[in-house]
């Protein structure tokens, strides 16, 4: 999927806006075009979204969206995003243990 969105912006000559900045504020804007679609719903409502065709639609277009800045500013930085993600997942493992284990049991939203 990088190669294909790398192989798409470069087609349009559009390289030179794809910055880290310029991505990451893209992402930004598309996380709060999700964001948006849940503003006021209720939790109960929010939870049932996707079994309206016209929410689950935009919910699923958004989504892709995130996604795309997502991987073409992994792509920008060198940033491999499965990497990444399994040694966030393996700090989470140990800074949040199950229940029962030993240690603070807190969220965070690092």
């Amino acid at each position: 999927m990088q190669r294909r969105l790398a192989d798409f912006a470069a087609a349009r000559d559009w390289a030179e806006y794809h910055t880290p900045k310029n991505l990451a504020v893209a992402l930004s804007v598309e996380a709060s075009e999700l964001v948006e679609i849940f503003q006021w719903l209720t939790p109960e409502q929010s939870a049932k979204v996707m079994e309206r065709p016209e929410s689950a639609h935009r919910v699923a277009d958004e989504v892709a969206d995130v996604l795309a800045y997502l991987l073409q500013f992994c792509e920008v930085l060198g940033v491999d995003v499965l990497d990444a993600l399994a040694a966030k997942i393996e700090r989470n493992e140990l800074r949040f243990p199950p229940k029962g284990g030993s240690g603070p049991n807190r969220h965070s939203s690092e």
